[in-house]
């Protein structure tokens, strides 16, 4: 009988963590309680060992509620010692997981008012990121992500500031919120200023509405990953368009079913992205609301999908070749997934 590893020793990249989501439960209930902060019951519930909400995000009232939430818990940011706490134990999880390099998500803009505009805010999170890196060793960058419930303009303005401190630790440009508001179009420009400026294009797409809105991606924001991007299964020519062009899926089974995606962890579909040649990096998206961390994501595969540790192993080199990690940081990530795997 094969022996079976353990997931959280498999050598693998972060690529979709969006920023306040990768908050430790007990960090929020702290920092909740120093800013006199009352969290939404369902959110202390969970805080507090309970399950996870339940959030059905399927509905624009279910997103709403999630919306909320998340919002609650960004409220208890408030100064750069805080940030700090939160990058810190983020990359401290991370490597508790495995993670050799990680990627979050965040929009500035939602921590600009308390941290002293735009760029004080981007600059305090940019450096809590570099201390956090130098001090567990994991490598770490940020993804910048405009929202799609505000104006195009805003983007433009994010693209621009993201592609100026790309030597400072930015990788990437992202789109989040809610998919069925805001057209990808509308955000065409903004993608492709943080383009020409070198960062590469991982917009949401593909979770709450279905394939069009990956193509809508591809077409119209040439999207080199796209975060979730697993309603594309249901569409054969897109899953090829996929493969063909290498675009990594950033797939977060726990997440899809935590928010209505699907019903329970087997509908994921992992196996038909996997078995159809899709790049995939798994992610966590938001633990802090959906109750599972990184190596959580290998064993769902492993449990509900049956993924053999040579197929998770596999999921973990597609992680590392989708990131923006240099290529000295790739080639140690993957030799220690071939020793994870001959171990």
């Amino acid at each position: 009988m094969e022996r079976v590893r353990d997931v959280s020793e498999l050598p693998k990249a972060h690529l979709h963590l969006h920023f306040t989501g990768s908050m430790r439960p007990a960090t929020l209930l702290e920092l909740a309680d120093k800013y006199g902060v009352r969290l939404p019951e369902a959110l202390t519930d969970a805080l507090h060992g309970g399950e996870p909400p339940i959030l059905r995000a399927t509905d624009e009232r279910g997103w709403f509620r999630f919306q909320r939430l998340y919002d609650a818990a960004r409220s208890c940011l408030r100064q750069p010692e805080d940030i700090q706490r939160l990058v810190r134990e983020a990359a401290e999880e991370d490597v508790r997981d495995g993670s050799g390099w990680l990627e979050i998500q965040v929009d500035p803009t939602s921590y600009a008012p308390r941290l002293g505009g735009l760029i004080p805010a981007l600059e305090i999170i940019l450096d809590a990121v570099e201390t956090a890196s130098r001090e567990t060793g994991l490598g770490m960058r940020v993804l910048v992500a405009a929202n799609r419930m505000k104006h195009p303009l805003d983007a433009r303005t994010l693209a621009r500031l993201a592609v100026r401190y790309a030597d400072r630790g930015v990788v990437g440009f992202g789109l989040s919120n809610d998919e069925r508001r805001g057209m990808a179009r509308d955000f065409d420009r903004a993608f492709a200023i943080a383009r020409e400026g070198g960062l590469l294009s991982a917009p949401h797409g593909g979770e709450l509405t279905g394939p069009a809105s990956v193509r809508d991606c591809l077409d119209d924001l040439h999207a080199s990953r796209i975060g979730h991007g697993v309603r594309a299964a249901e569409d054969p020519r897109l899953l090829k368009r996929l493969a063909d062009r290498g675009v990594t899926c950033e797939v977060c089974p726990a997440s899809n079913v935590a928010l209505g995606v699907y019903d329970k962890p087997g509908d994921v579909p992992l196996r038909t992205l996997f078995e159809a040649g899709v790049p995939m990096a798994l992610g966590a998206d938001d633990p802090l609301l959906f109750g599972s961390r990184l190596a959580a994501q290998y064993e769902l595969a492993r449990r509900h999908h049956a993924f053999t540790d040579a197929e998770l192993a596999e999921l973990a080199r597609q992680s590392v070749r989708g990131s923006a990690a240099p290529e000295e940081v790739r080639r140690k990530l993957l030799e220690g997934v071939d020793a994870w795997l001959a171990s």
